[in-house]
């Protein structure tokens, strides 16, 4: 392996001055700052992580907290931990992935130890019991989600209040009056997870506003499972016209049971979905949706964690790992709550509500 001090030799530099240009700690001419990184990379140098860290006190590891539960949709944590992953990669940065259930205990151990300059939290509960040592330790961190109170919090998400106020805004413009709500399963709402108690909120208000009637079922995403509550659904409300499904595993038992009791999309119920862009274009009835924006979440929680690094003791840009530079924060700098603003995408899948008496 490339040393160095041959790093040195070749530049025709001293090997301080190599060091000072990987760490930034003292200001190098540009002529000679170029000479040195030129020599870097024709021969291949990477510097060793773990002296870097020793002599910065910067570990350049993120971590991603990252809960794979079962009652999640898997394919969208992992498409924001995939974000997450190359956009710290392009920053120089590498992240260490806890999927655990070790909640605070797992922070302050890849914190406390240094194993880790900064966190990324996924899957926020309203109530969360990570908050507390996120607050105490003080390691720069981004929540990929919205807390009941962010206050002192950096957070990025989309704005699923409005998410939910924009399918019910939808369907009401349509002409239906009584929606139903397939949600995500019983768990996620025992834990107040915030995407879906915020999104329930949305639909909730609007409905309200618009003199809607709102019934709302969690429900597993199994095939039998949406049997029962469908079955429970027009047993309760013969009148609903239109479903609101914010559960991804839901999608399809859902559109073949309306279909097997001959109930069309969106002739005699509507249908509309909270969901990845993918589900909703690639269901057997193409999905009016809101678009859940798995990746830009990633690249964003990523970039204002960048943001709050920069600066502070030790930092050194990317270390001619990078693209270099500061990264943007969404306009908001490191710190505050940033949500996506919703857009809904209108397809087969909704239409003014049926005749009275011509469905199933």
């Amino acid at each position: 392996m490339v040393t160095l001090v041959e790093v040195a030799r070749h530049a025709g530099v001293s090997a301080s001055t190599v060091s000072y240009v990987l760490s930034g700690k003292r200001p190098i001419s540009d002529l000679t700052r170029q000479r040195v990184r030129a020599s870097i990379e024709q021969l291949g140098y990477q510097p060793h992580a773990g002296a870097r860290a020793l002599a910065s006190s910067r570990s350049r590891i993120i971590a991603l907290m990252v809960p794979l539960r079962t009652d999640m949709y898997v394919p969208v944590m992992l498409e924001i931990a995939v974000a997450v992953a190359t956009t710290a990669r392009a920053h120089g940065y590498d992240v260490l992935l806890l999927t655990g259930e070790e909640g605070p205990s797992a922070l302050r151990r890849v914190t406390g130890s240094g194993l880790a300059e900064a966190v990324i939290l996924m899957d926020v509960q309203l109530d969360d019991e990570r908050l507390p040592v996120l607050r105490a330790a003080g390691p720069p961190a981004v929540l990929v989600g919205l807390p009941a109170d962010p206050a002192g919090l950096s957070c990025v998400d989309l704005d699923f209040t409005a998410a939910g106020a924009l399918c019910v805004e939808h369907l009401a413009g349509l002409g239906h009056r009584e929606i139903a709500v397939i949600g995500e399963s019983p768990g996620v709402y025992a834990r107040h997870t915030g995407f879906a108690e915020r999104t329930l909120r949305g639909l909730r208000d609007r409905a309200a506003e618009h003199g809607v009637g709102l019934l709302h079922r969690p429900c597993e995403g199994s095939h039998d499972a949406v049997a029962g509550v469908l079955a429970r659904i027009f047993d309760e409300r013969p009148g609903v016209s239109a479903f609101v499904v914010q559960n991804e595993t839901a999608v399809e038992p859902l559109l073949a049971l309306l279909r097997r009791t001959g109930r069309a999309v969106p002739e005699d119920v509507s249908v509309v979905a909270v969901c990845p862009e993918a589900v909703a274009a690639q269901a057997s009835v193409p999905l009016t949706s809101v678009a859940i924006p798995a990746h830009e979440l990633g690249r964003r929680a990523v970039e204002r964690l960048i943001a709050g690094l920069a600066g502070r003791p030790g930092d050194e840009g990317t270390g001619g790992e990078g693209t270099g530079g500061e990264a943007e924060a969404g306009g908001e700098g490191a710190g505050g709550v940033e949500l996506l603003t919703p857009v809904l995408t209108a397809r087969d899948s909704s239409g003014p509500p049926a005749a009275r008496g011509t469905t199933g």
